[in-house]
């Protein structure tokens, strides 16, 4: 399967803004974007004023980059948005904030939606009680999803109270700290998504 491995930090300097790409570190004092707030390369101190265009696929590349996805399936979960019954840009942030692996970054079980999408794959995670081993498996209201006992003694996943603690969950996601289990409580929206996000930006890229 397709990758990128090169520096993630690139990603959130020149996009202007924290993605959180790195888990904690992102939280701390060696912050690339705190260091070195510009686009990165040899000319990323210069701030041209973008287009229409420029600025529709900006916010495409960094709702794109926030969720780790590439480019194939971002624009599938573009697509599927479009199939909803809702508004378009709404129900594609629900989709991409209902993601097993976004689900489990965002209870805290993990410190990044890269491990997150790892420990997936790994089958670290059961949904109601089944095996998934799919990072974009998309969970509904009422699901359960638990941390597998043979995993519960894994360093990061030993960490997940106090990481939910400092970092906060959101509201539509609870979690039991004794149990390591998270409960879909309700649909995510936007005002849920911890960046500023203009979702008609990419329905109109998109709509072209």
């Amino acid at each position: 399967m397709a990758r990128y491995r090169e520096s993630v930090c690139r990603f959130c300097r020149r996009e202007g803004m924290k993605l959180f790409l790195k888990g904690e570190r992102c939280l701390a004092d060696k912050c690339a974007i705190d260091r070195r707030n510009y686009p990165p390369g040899q000319h990323g101190q210069r701030r041209p004023k973008l287009s229409e265009y420029g600025l529709q696929l900006r916010e495409k590349q960094k709702v794109k980059r926030y969720y780790g996805l590439l480019e194939r399936q971002f624009k599938n979960s573009f697509y599927q948005a479009e199939r909803q019954r809702g508004i378009t840009g709404e129900e594609l942030l629900s989709l991409l904030e209902r993601r097993l692996d976004n689900v489990v970054y965002r209870a805290g079980l993990l410190p990044s939606r890269k491990l997150a999408r790892q420990f997936v794959c790994q089958n670290h995670f059961m949904v109601n009680n089944k095996k998934v081993d799919i990072p974009s498996y998309l969970v509904k209201i009422g699901d359960i999803i638990r941390v597998k006992e043979s995993s519960k003694e894994n360093e990061y996943i030993k960490e997940a109270p106090r990481r939910a603690d400092q970092r906060g969950i959101p509201e539509w996601l609870s979690l039991d700290k004794d149990r390591l289990e998270v409960i879909i409580q309700d649909k995510p929206n936007k005002g849920h998504i911890p960046i500023n996000i203009n979702e008609q930006l990419i329905v109109g890229l998109y709509s072209k």
